[in-house]
C-alpha cells in the first residue's frame, strides 16, 4: 500500500504539470460541459495523464473518472475494486485564477475510500493517505509529515471552512449551532484536507457534489482520524447507481457531532 501510495503521488504531480502548462496561458480555451459546468483543456489534459499512469500500474483496476461518468451502473456495480479520479476539481477557482484547485485520485474498496491524493499545483501541496499507512502533507520542498484531524480544544475558537463558490443560508444557519466561530473559506476538495490537518474542525457541505469531488480527501480524512459522514451518521459510499453524495459533514471522529 504505501509503495502504491507513492505511485499515485507520482502521477498527481505529472498531472497538476499538465495543468499547469494550461493555466500558465490564459488564452486557453474554456469549454462547456452537458450540465453547463466549465470544461478546461486542463481538465482533458490532466484526464489523460491520469489514466495513462494508472493503466501503467498493471493494477487490473478500472477507472471511474468525473470525464468518463457515463458508465452505466450495471457494469459498475461489479467493480470491488476501482480507481475514482477528478483530473481537476475546482475549475471555477482554475478560471478564476486563484490556485485552489486540486487533482484527486482515490482507491475505492467495496464502497469505501481506503487511498486517496489531492495535489493543488499551483500551491505545491499535496495530501496523501491509504489505510494502514496514515495521512500526510507535503508543501513544496519540505519532508513529509502525518497529520491528523482534532477536535476544538476547551476554550478553543472553533474553526469551520467553507466553500468559496457556494456559501448558502442553510450552511451559515447549521453552523450558528456551534456557537462562536471563525471562518475560513476555501476551493476544491481542500475543504476537506483542512479538517484532516486539523487547520479546521468542521466542514459542512449542503449543496450538491459528486463522488470523484470527495472520494481522495475522503481517503485522507479517515486515514487522519477523521469522518465525512451524512445527516444520519452514515459515512459517505462510493459507486451508487447515483453518483451524487449526499449533503454531508466532515469532523475530527471526537468532534461534536451536528444534525441539520
Amino acid at each position: 500500500m504505501e509503495k502504491l501510495l507513492a505511485d499515485i503521488v507520482h502521477i498527481a504531480r505529472q498531472a497538476g504539470q499538465a495543468i499547469m502548462v494550461v493555466y500558465a496561458d490564459p488564452a486557453n480555451a474554456v469549454m462547456t460541459k452537458s450540465d453547463d459546468s466549465p470544461l478546461t483543456q486542463a481538465d482533458l489534459a490532466a484526464d489523460r495523464v491520469i489514466k495513462d499512469g494508472l493503466l501503467a500500474l498493471n493494477t487490473g483496476w478500472p477507472i471511474l473518472s468525473e470525464e468518463s461518468a457515463q458508465i452505466p451502473f450495471e457494469e459498475r456495480k461489479a467493480w470491488s475494486s476501482f480507481w475514482l479520479v477528478d483530473p481537476l476539481d475546482g475549475t471555477k477557482e482554475f478560471i478564476k485564477r486563484n490556485g485552489e484547485f486540486t487533482v484527486n485520485i482515490a482507491l475505492v474498496e467495496n464502497g469505501q475510500p481506503i487511498l486517496g491524493v489531492v495535489y493543488a499545483p499551483v500551491l505545491d501541496v499535496c495530501y496523501f493517505a491509504a489505510r494502514g499507512v496514515g495521512a500526510f502533507i507535503k508543501r513544496g520542498a519540505e519532508d513529509a509529515h502525518p497529520i491528523h484531524a482534532v477536535s476544538p480544544a476547551a476554550g478553543e475558537a472553533i474553526k469551520v471552512v467553507a466553500s468559496r463558490s457556494h456559501a448558502d443560508e442553510r450552511t451559515t444557519a447549521l453552523l450558528q449551532m456551534l456557537g462562536e466561530q471563525q471562518c475560513v473559506s476555501m476551493g476544491s476538495s481542500l475543504k476537506l484536507c483542512l479538517v484532516a490537518e486539523g487547520a479546521a474542525h468542521y466542514y459542512p457541505r449542503l449543496g450538491p457534489t459528486m463522488e470523484w469531488d470527495t472520494a481522495a480527501a475522503h481517503a485522507v480524512v479517515i486515514a487522519s482520524g477523521g469522518n465525512v459522514h451524512d445527516n444520519a451518521g452514515v459515512e459517505l459510499q462510493y459507486n451508487k447507481p447515483d453518483l451524487h453524495n449526499p449533503e454531508f459533514l466532515v469532523r475530527a471522529s471526537a468532534a461534536k457531532p451536528l444534525r441539520w
